[in-house]
């Protein structure tokens, strides 16, 4: 249940404000159809969190436990500076809306997901705890906890969110598990 928890707090606190969740308003400005979305947000995120979850687990079989808690730690404490870096949209995001608005917004969520935050979030989390299902769960929830208000309030709640706090303490949590890696804090585990 940890690395579902963990995964879900991670995730939702590392979107708010990310391309995705830009994204996710956009496309509810343009489309006004929240179901669609919503359905394709989920499936893009549980396609693109699946495969990340099956490299972090790939990573963990690869490498001994001591150079994956080096890894690990320097990966987390990379995660906690990137997420105080704000996010925009590309314009490329937005091209693809001649396809509907299910197909254009799993597309478009899926190659924005590609190298994002959370995306390497994923990683790093599946290859720290010892449960990808866990982990694909939590980081899956994460994102719709953080997109599907986005979807449904759009504008109402973007000016009212303060980004700056939200990312410090997502910041925060990621640079926690970094010490708490490179300290040792998963040696129980056998990471």
């Amino acid at each position: 249940m940890e690395a579902f928890f963990v995964s879900t707090g991670i995730v939702a606190l590392a979107e708010i404000g990310d391309k995705t969740q830009l994204l996710a308003f956009v496309l509810a400005a343009k489309f006004r159809r929240p179901l669609p979305i919503i359905a394709a947000i989920f499936v893009a995120t549980i396609a693109n969190h699946a495969f990340a979850a099956a490299i972090g687990t790939w990573i963990t079989g690869l490498l001994g436990p001591d150079i994956l808690r080096w890894v690990l730690g320097a990966s987390f404490l990379a995660m906690a500076a990137w997420t105080l870096v704000p996010d925009k949209i590309d314009d490329d995001d937005l091209a693809l809306a001649k396809y509907g608005v299910f197909l254009t917004t799993l597309i478009a969520f899926f190659i924005a997901e590609m190298g994002d935050k959370t995306q390497v979030a994923t990683v790093a989390l599946a290859a720290r705890y010892d449960s990808m299902i866990a982990v694909v769960c939590g980081t899956t929830f994460g994102m719709m906890l953080a997109n599907v208000p986005a979807v449904y309030l759009g504008d109402r709640i973007a000016g009212r969110i303060p980004l700056k706090l939200v990312h410090g303490i997502a910041a925060m949590i990621f640079a926690a598990l970094g010490i708490a890696t490179l300290l040792g804090a998963g040696a129980r585990l056998g990471i």
